[in-house]
């Protein structure tokens, strides 16, 4: 094939995914399914196109997973997913472990697997699919705690669940320093990740880097050097990438807008170029003898792993049956259950083809019941809410020479923002609203000037007063004007935008 044709055929997927989406979100499909579809579709069966590289395909699904992990923690807010923290470990390490136990031993007895290649197959169904979790679950509207939860655990599960594939796919007995290697793994894995993430903002807020465009690319460059660290370190890649990325997405990085819709934007090509991958990988004739397998692993996910590790994980924490219950619907499967059982298909275990089969039908069967009932069941259990706005948007170009920084703020529809005058703010000494973008127009703001939703703020705040001044024009956009009586006083102003009433 010629340059100007893959080129040509690569931009024409491209754009057929970017159009799925739309498409996906008016028929309430998940986009994973479109994508898997138009892999498909241009492969062996229809269009004729021969792909049956494992190790090939394996390599690149684990490149854009380290992409789609680095956009879920770089747009993870810290904030939102603290009180979740300690139920998303649990679901990661605790649940998996369950999970991994009570599939394997319910697929030994129900198809006769042998133990070792039973448990590995629990292994590759116990993971959830960060692409799918991140995609479909921030459309649904359940309280932060819960989206915190599953965004954690699809953010960290992938990097304990990798590890017991690749040992139970390998021939080496399983010792008694198999759980310390494992502890080792994770816990050099979230060092590593957590040193590249402070050490790597603390150098991007240092950079004076002559073009905008570097300083996302320089923000993907640590996440993806963290996961070549843990992986030479021999420790967790996965975790360590995840975790640079969280840090580095809560850190006071310039042009944090740019990074993260940048990250975004890599994000979507990592997940429309992995799903479409594995579309083409896999092999329509075979798919009918996976379809038995695939429905009883299924079951076995629905009814007795996934409800019972969601119990064992939740179980120090107080959570109510309903919210556990949604946990337990919510356990999304995407593409890294198929790129697991790729993983032991090239370490060469028993059935590893047959298993990749199995799990390709399984995603899609389970994408479809739960991807598409999600809000439903949100709603039967009382966990959804309506929805709630957007985090107002806070941009930041650094003024070297200056010492300060220039916010950039956008006002989303239903910001406690809005009506607010200019004056309420209150914002501290060393910052000032210069500029404000309404519509089509810009113009001069005073203490009277009162905000509207869709505004556009520029911010002109010293260095030693960013982080305060950020704080502040987040609290009233959660609390409104009154807030000023609740939160901490930024401390008398002089007269002019901005000050006190």
């Amino acid at each position: 094939m010629s340059l100007e044709v893959l080129l040509g055929v690569v931009a024409a997927v491209l754009l057929i995914g970017v159009l799925a989406v739309r498409v996906s979100v008016r028929l309430g499909l998940p986009s994973l399914l479109l994508y898997l579809g138009i892999g498909i579709l241009l492969g062996e069966a229809v269009l004729g196109v021969q792909f049956s590289n494992a190790a090939l395909t394996e390599n690149l699904g684990l490149a854009a997973l380290v992409l789609i992990l680095v956009e879920g923690g770089l747009t993870t807010r810290w904030q939102a997913v603290r009180p979740s923290l300690g139920i998303g470990i649990g679901l990661s390490t605790i649940a998996v472990v369950v999970s991994i136990v009570v599939a394997g031993t319910a697929l030994h007895h129900l198809l006769g697997l042998d133990w070792r290649v039973a448990f590995l197959w629990g292994a590759v169904l116990s993971s959830t699919d960060a692409a799918a979790v991140f995609s479909v679950l921030r459309g649904v509207g359940v309280s932060p705690r819960l989206a915190g939860a599953l965004e954690l655990e699809s953010g960290m599960n992938d990097a304990p669940v990798v590890l017991a594939v690749l040992l139970l796919a390998s021939d080496d007995p399983l010792t008694w320093m198999t759980p310390l290697l494992v502890v080792y793994e994770l816990v050099a894995g979230g060092v590593i990740g957590l040193a590249l993430g402070f050490g790597g903002a603390w150098a991007l807020r240092r950079a004076a880097l002559p073009a905008t465009g570097l300083y996302p690319l320089a923000a993907l460059a640590v996440c993806v050097l963290a996961f070549a660290s843990g992986q030479l370190a021999h420790a967790s890649g996965l975790l360590a990438t995840y975790v640079c990325a969280l840090v580095l997405g809560n850190s006071r990085l310039p042009h944090r807008g740019g990074v993260l819709s940048f990250a975004e934007g890599t994000g979507w090509l990592a997940q429309i170029g992995l799903f479409v991958l594995l579309g083409l990988y896999v092999s329509p004739a075979r798919l009918v003898d996976a379809v038995i397998p695939a429905l009883i692993a299924a079951g076995v996910l629905l009814v007795l792993a996934r409800p019972l590790s969601v119990v064992a994980a939740a179980l120090p924490f107080r959570v109510p049956w309903r919210e556990q219950a949604f946990l337990s619907w919510a356990g999304l499967r995407g593409a890294v259950p198929i790129v697991l059982a790729l993983i032991s298909l090239v370490e060469g275990a028993p059935g590893a083809a047959n298993l990749v089969d199995v799990v390709f039908v399984l995603v899609v069967i389970l994408t479809l019941l739960q991807g598409t009932t999600l809000p439903w069941v949100a709603r039967r259990l009382r966990v959804a809410r309506t929805a709630e706005p957007k985090d107002v948007e806070v941009d930041a170009a650094p003024l070297d020479e200056l010492h300060a920084d220039l916010l950039q703020v956008r006002i989303p529809a239903g910001s406690k923002l809005r009506g607010v005058y200019l004056r309420e703010l209150r914002l501290p000494v060393g910052a000032t609203v210069s500029l404000v973008v309404r519509g089509e127009q810009a113009f001069t703001p005073n203490g009277q000037t009162r905000l509207r939703e869709h505004d556009q703020l520029l911010v002109v705040a010293t260095a030693d007063v960013r982080e305060r001044t950020e704080e502040r024009l987040r609290a009233v956009d959660r609390g409104g004007a009154l807030v000023r009586w609740r939160d901490t006083d930024p401390g008398p102003r002089p007269d002019g935008p901005g000050r006190p009433a």
